[in-house]
């Protein structure tokens, strides 16, 4: 079992970090490991909209679709693999600091299967890592937009 929380705080209200955050169309922007997001429903997001990524993770290009389970704008999305190589729930929160100040929590867990489950001691902490990655660079982002 994997199971990775990390979390930054972004200088940005609320508002516009959970909605960039939610876009899968920015998907490949700030995540390191995703090369494409591809919309199997149509837009805009909703819960049962399903999302097609491609990525690249351990050395290897993996394929999967996400579905929305469950969302709240601008609280809460729960993402689950619908189909893939490793099932997967991917959940993102956020909190309001202050008028201009949004703590976003992300949090991936799954039972890796496959060849994944070789490298299961190692998963955690290569996701944490890989997760900072990601979190540092919408934050990056998103702080941006103002300067």
């Amino acid at each position: 079992m994997v199971d990775v929380v990390t979390e930054i705080e972004i200088n940005q209200p609320i508002n516009i970090a959970a909605d960039y955050a939610t876009n899968p169309d920015h998907a490949p922007e700030w995540y390191v490991n995703i090369q494409s997001a591809e919309w199997k429903t149509p837009k805009p997001l909703a819960i049962g909209s399903q999302i097609a990524f491609k990525a690249n993770f351990l050395g290897r290009e993996l394929a999967y679709v996400y579905e929305i389970v469950e969302y709240e704008p601008q609280k809460k999305l729960v993402m689950k693999t619908a189909n893939g190589p490793f099932p997967m729930e991917t959940t993102y929160t956020w909190q309001e600091i202050g008028v201009s100040r949004t703590r976003m929590i992300l949090r991936n867990k799954g039972v890796p299967s496959g060849f994944s489950k070789l490298f299961s001691p190692f998963m955690s902490t290569m996701m944490k890592k890989a997760n900072k990655k990601d979190l540092k660079q919408i934050k990056e982002i998103l702080e941006k937009l103002t300067e």
